[in-house]
């Protein structure tokens, strides 16, 4: 019986400068077995784990969303075409939602096409705005949330995964349906 091969393994201790209102400081314990030589490397290898919550909700969107494993496809080609497109899908759907936080003013044709534009302010009535006139992202992208069933209350967060998946898997029924006449 061999054993197993050695480990060299580096622990990295990061910790969140400055003191954060209402939460507590973030620290983590990283360890390793790719070299970090230098404050650089052990950036990157922090950069890296701080990715990781989003490739999780990326993966949770792709399973549990797009209900990926429940594909009765018989053939790899098939059931790879079709992981291509749910990797789209699921892409967009983070995208969306991290663009609602992070650029809620931005333009709505960043993200949306004309006729998902259109076919949201036909649908999906206004709720009284804080800045009436003014339709950015946000604006769009919570009318895709209520969709999904989203309310929209004064003190609601934004929208989160589920409701935009949601709300953009009945948008894009309802498009194809007015597509096809």
């Amino acid at each position: 019986m061999s054993s197993a091969p050695y480990l060299t393994l580096t622990v990295i201790h990061a910790e969140e400068r400055g003191e954060p209102k209402n939460r507590e400081k973030i620290e983590w314990k990283l360890i390793t077995d790719l070299a970090v030589q230098s404050r650089n490397d052990a950036i990157e290898k922090v950069n890296w784990y701080a990715m990781r919550w989003k490739i999780e909700t990326f993966h949770k969107i792709l399973k549990s969303g797009c209900r990926a494993g429940e594909s009765q496809l018989r053939t790899a080609e098939r059931l790879v075409n079709l992981i291509s497109v749910f990797c789209i899908l699921s892409w967009r759907i983070f995208w969306l939602t991290m663009l609602n936080r992070v650029n809620p003013d931005a333009p709505p044709d960043l993200a949306l096409t004309q006729s998902e534009i259109d076919l949201l302010d036909k649908m999906v009535a206004d709720k009284s705005e804080k800045r009436p006139g003014i339709k950015t992202i946000s604006h769009y992208l919570t009318k895709v949330a209520r969709l999904g069933g989203y309310l929209a209350r004064a003190n609601d967060g934004p929208p989160g995964n589920k409701v935009i998946w949601r709300g953009l898997s009945r948008l894009i029924s309802i498009e194809c349906a007015v597509a096809s006449g």
